[in-house]
């Protein structure tokens, strides 16, 4: 049994989480708004989108299953944490000074992989680090920071020029927007610094074994022989909570991705009522998106501490179901909304949503699966989040084009009913532990 941990120690071993949705709130915010600005119509934006969802599939489950078979002086996770973190914040620094379409979509390859390297082995570290009555506190936490973080990275454009900051760059890109994600790439790695060295790891149960199967295949080379053959094996051997919980992750992805990629155009067009991309009103309306954004982040960490209350009483499915039935209705009002003021409130039931889908999901997949094998079954997990985006992001253009005439406010409103069907799926999935914290047995 491992020990608990003060609310401190799982305070710092989380706070990383806090740059890497910094980092990861400013892409989802102004990424569109920059492909735009360099001249990329509606239509093409899905294609564009395509660098996270494949380097999530790429790399979140070769990096969980090598982080499972990795101890070092920095320990199991903490190394690509690290790695990450530094490649991450180079990508954020350069961005926003793209000068060309093509140099943009390459820099998101290189940031969303190095997020990926970062992010997915935090998913393991706290099945690592905490028994089985904590985790769901520190997926909590996770979220927790996700919600500060995402905030401050949305609201930071709109801080600026609030402050006075106005002007563009010689790209079209507003100069509030490129000071942002220079303070985000300082961010991210600041952040993940605490955690790396404020946080220890536990060791392999047995180091003897461990070191026996390293040596049988040393090097990087013998890593990655080992985790190819692994992940296919994972992903037949799945159990049968995390193949219900895949149905969820489908729709719930789907209609994330559909906000992110479409929301601020279509505050832009819709609620601003800009007539083009190379006017202020458009600006003004990204600009607001991005506020929205943070407003939904704002209510993810308000409402984090309080899901696994309401799970405790309920149970998680039961709050994950209502979280994301929450979303969807949210994401479906937009349609009636044309006061910006009024497109606040929509963001109230994402935030409520986004804190679930950011802890009760990854709650019910740990006390599913083998503990010696978190890593790899987190990465293969994501499988579930990123297949969605690869497909809207390949398929949509015609779907936008040519049936919805390049009207993103329609894109918005099909990720409202993708989570409805999600919030509807959720009522398939078998909760092993039962309630929010505490498996059932360890009351």
């Amino acid at each position: 049994m491992k020990p608990r941990l003060s609310f401190w120690q799982i305070w710092n071993m989380n706070f990383g989480f806090l740059g890497i949705q910094f980092g990861w709130g400013l892409q989802m915010a102004n990424m569109s708004a920059i492909y735009t600005k360099l001249g990329a119509n509606p239509d093409a934006i899905p294609i564009l989108w395509l660098a996270g969802p494949v380097t999530g599939l790429i790399v979140q489950p070769i990096i969980g299953a090598m982080s499972d078979r990795t101890w070092n002086r920095l320990g199991r996770r903490r190394p690509y944490f690290l790695t990450g973190a530094i490649l991450a914040s180079i990508a954020l620094l350069f961005m926003p000074d793209s000068p060309y379409l093509w140099f943009a979509a390459a820099l998101l390859w290189i940031l969303d992989a190095s997020i990926n390297v970062s992010m997915e082995p935090f998913r393991a570290f706290v099945a690592d680090k905490l028994n089985r009555e904590q985790r769901t506190l520190g997926f909590i936490m996770q979220s927790f920071f996700i919600g500060i973080g995402a905030t401050a990275a949305n609201a930071l454009p709109l801080i600026f020029r609030k402050l006075g900051l106005t002007g563009i760059a010689a790209n079209g890109v507003p100069l509030t927007v490129q000071y942002s994600f220079k303070i985000g790439a300082a961010m991210f790695l600041l952040c993940v610094l605490c955690t790396v060295f404020s946080t220890g790891e536990y060791p392999p149960d047995d180091m003897e074994g461990f070191k026996r199967k390293r040596a049988a295949n040393p090097g990087i080379g013998g890593l990655l022989k080992e985790v190819t053959r692994e992940i296919p094996e994972a992903v037949r051997q799945m159990p049968e909570t995390m193949k219900q919980l895949a149905l969820v992750q489908i729709f719930t992805w789907l209609g994330l991705f559909c906000m992110w990629m479409f929301f601020g155009l279509a505050t832009a067009y819709h609620v601003f009522r800009a007539p083009s991309a190379n006017c202020e009103l458009f600006d003004r309306g990204t600009e607001w998106a991005g506020w929205c954004f943070a407003i939904y982040s704002l209510v993810c960490f308000l409402v984090a501490f309080l899901l696994p209350r309401l799970a405790d009483l309920t149970s998680r499915k039961t709050v994950h179901g209502i979280s994301l039935f929450l979303g969807g209705l949210s994401l479906l009002s937009v349609y009636f909304i044309r006061d910006p003021a009024m497109l606040q409130v929509t963001m109230i039931g994402v935030g409520i949503a986004w804190a679930s889908v950011l802890a009760m999901p990854y709650a019910i997949l740990a006390g599913a699966v083998p503990a010696d094998r978190t890593g790899v079954y987190m990465g293969v997990f994501n499988f579930f989040i990123v297949i969605p985006e690869i497909i809207a992001s390949i398929t949509f253009q015609p779907l936008v084009k040519n049936v919805f005439h390049n009207n993103p406010l329609y894109v918005v409103m099909m990720g409202g009913v993708s989570l409805l069907i999600a919030s509807l799926l959720v009522l398939r999935v078998q909760d092993n532990a039962g309630g929010s914290s505490v498996p059932a047995g360890e009351h």
